[in-house]
């Protein structure tokens, strides 16, 4: 899982949007639980930003260079799903700057 210490190369910014309390955002929050202390300290100044909103629908937008944005909705997602969608958001960005 080396791509994890590459998030802060590949990416500009990743942000989580989640509800407090709804049963669809339960695993992006299991997801932040598990994998933020992780994640922050391979990328100490990535900005990691989770949003929380009453009843909306959970997702994460990753914000590559020039303002490019890609949203994956993350609802029905389990936690291994979602740690697999930012994968590939973490490669998609390292793609375009090869």
């Amino acid at each position: 899982m080396a791509w994890r210490g590459n998030i802060s190369k590949s990416l500009k910014e990743l942000r989580i949007l989640l509800c407090q309390s709804s049963q669809s955002s339960s695993s992006a929050r299991t997801f932040v639980e598990t994998n933020y202390k992780d994640l922050k300290s391979l990328n100490p100044k990535f900005p990691f930003l989770i949003r929380e909103c009453s009843g909306i629908q959970p997702q994460m937008w990753a914000r590559y260079d020039m303002g490019v944005e890609r949203c994956v909705n993350l609802n029905g997602m389990n936690e291994s799903q979602i740690l697999k969608a930012l994968e590939d958001l973490v490669k998609a960005g390292g793609a375009t700057k090869a």
